[in-house]
């Protein structure tokens, strides 16, 4: 009789857990393997097609080449409602070789990068590529870890939750390593529009 209310109540409960669980990202299709939106001290510019957001940041550090790395992005559809984004923009530009903390203005979502390599200082200056859905709002906000985990190494940061949005960023740079550690300002963004211009 308990093998029969199993084989009963599992797929419901699977359904349940589908519908107001979290859901899983992954796996990311970031191209070839050798495929990078960059090489080594030069500009880039990536954007999602539209509609998407980045989930998904992979990137290796090379000393010999001007301690730069190469850069991959992979993005993935915005939940159905959020809707279609109203706008997009380029944010400001954070200079090269200084810390700095961003997020999107308006309440906007990370859908691109933009980067120019300094050989002067051995970094690059960044934008974020923001996009805003109507008048969504970020809530649950967090910081994710250091990635990548010490100067020098490479790095893989991936959502792994539905739902879940970069924002912006802060970093630290170290003038020894000539390197940036990254955390990833993540939220939630709200299913229903709200008065908040600027959180």
């Amino acid at each position: 009789m308990d093998l029969i209310l199993l084989c009963v109540f599992l797929p419901l409960v699977t359904v349940a857990w589908g519908q107001y669980g979290d859901y899983y990202y992954g796996p990311y299709n970031y191209g070839d393997n050798d495929e990078w939106v960059n090489v080594y001290r030069q500009g880039f510019n990536f954007q999602c097609p539209h509609g998407q957001v980045i989930v998904a940041v992979r990137s290796v550090f090379n000393k010999k080449e001007g301690s730069d790395r190469l850069w991959n992005y992979a993005c993935m559809p915005a939940a159905q409602s959020l809707g279609e984004p109203t706008e997009c923009w380029w944010e400001e530009i954070n200079r090269a070789g200084t810390e700095w903390y961003q997020t999107c203005s308006n309440n906007g979502l990370v859908a691109g990068f933009q980067s120019q390599y300094f050989p002067s200082v051995l970094d690059r200056e960044w934008q974020f590529y923001c996009c805003r859905y109507s008048r969504r709002c970020p809530y649950s906000c967090w910081l994710t870890a250091e990635h990548p985990g010490h100067y020098g190494e490479d790095m893989d940061m991936m959502m792994y939750t539905y739902d879940h949005y970069i924002r912006g960023a802060t970093t630290t740079f170290s003038a020894v390593d000539r390197d940036r550690q990254w955390k990833f300002i993540v939220c939630r963004m709200t299913e229903y529009d709200c008065p908040f211009q600027n959180v």
